[in-house]
């Protein structure tokens, strides 16, 4: 039985997209206790002063590394959830993303029916690029479930999480890592298209490929 949630959120340089990140997580935080920590990594601006005025727990990280950095986040939520780590689930989202209404209480339904990972699904901001959302999204229909990893919306039990060694401390697809680490353990997975977590789509990511740099190709790709 989960009897507690730990909300991940690593940021580099995220000053003016984590109160809107943060605003969104509060307003779903009240189904069961619910730690909320950010990681601020590597930072160059108010990224830590900013995450502290919303009363969330900030653990540097001097990483450089979002594998690192997230994982720094998600340890130092378990820690500070009170909670034996199979009672606790990880839900991992971004700075520049905002999470919908129904977002851990999706999570906590997978995680209630056994699941230890639910790889959930992200949906492009049209506020960003119009075009780039509706190109985004004939390339990435909806379905159910569906195959895609996005470290913006991945939940994982935390005794699972630990059993599988974190995220690695890597520059991307620390995300897949994991998943394919729980996987070899023999543990119960799912995805849902349920509750998409809306991300920036911005093309100026903080590495070189993820998620901004398939957008990039994504762009070029379709010619605009």
């Amino acid at each position: 039985m989960i009897r507690a949630v730990v909300v991940a959120v690593p940021a580099r340089d995220e000053e003016q997209r984590l109160p809107a990140a943060l605003r969104s997580i509060a307003a779903v935080a009240r189904a069961v206790p619910v730690v909320v920590v950010v990681a601020p990594d590597a930072c160059t601006d108010r990224t830590a002063e900013v995450a502290r005025s919303h009363g969330v727990l900030v653990v540097p990280s001097e990483a450089g590394r979002v594998g690192g950095a997230r994982d720094v986040a998600v340890r130092a939520g378990l820690a500070a959830a009170g909670e034996p780590a199979e009672s606790v689930w990880v839900a991992n989202t971004d700075a520049d993303c905002a999470v919908p209404p129904a977002w851990l209480d999706v999570h906590l339904r997978f995680a209630a029916a056994g699941v230890a990972l639910l790889r959930g699904a992200v949906r492009l901001d049209p506020a960003t690029s119009p075009a780039l959302a509706r190109a985004w999204r004939r390339r990435n229909p909806p379905v159910e479930p569906h195959p895609y990893v996005h470290g913006a919306n991945l939940g994982v039990r935390g005794d699972a999480y630990l059993a599988a060694g974190g995220f690695p401390d890597v520059a991307h697809d620390e995300d897949v890592a994991l998943v394919g680490a729980v996987r070899a353990l023999g543990l119960p997975t799912a995805s849902t298209d349920r509750a998409p977590v809306v991300t920036s789509g911005r093309l100026d990511g903080r590495t070189d490929a993820g998620f901004a740099g398939y957008l990039r190709e994504l762009q070029q790709a379709v010619g605009f």
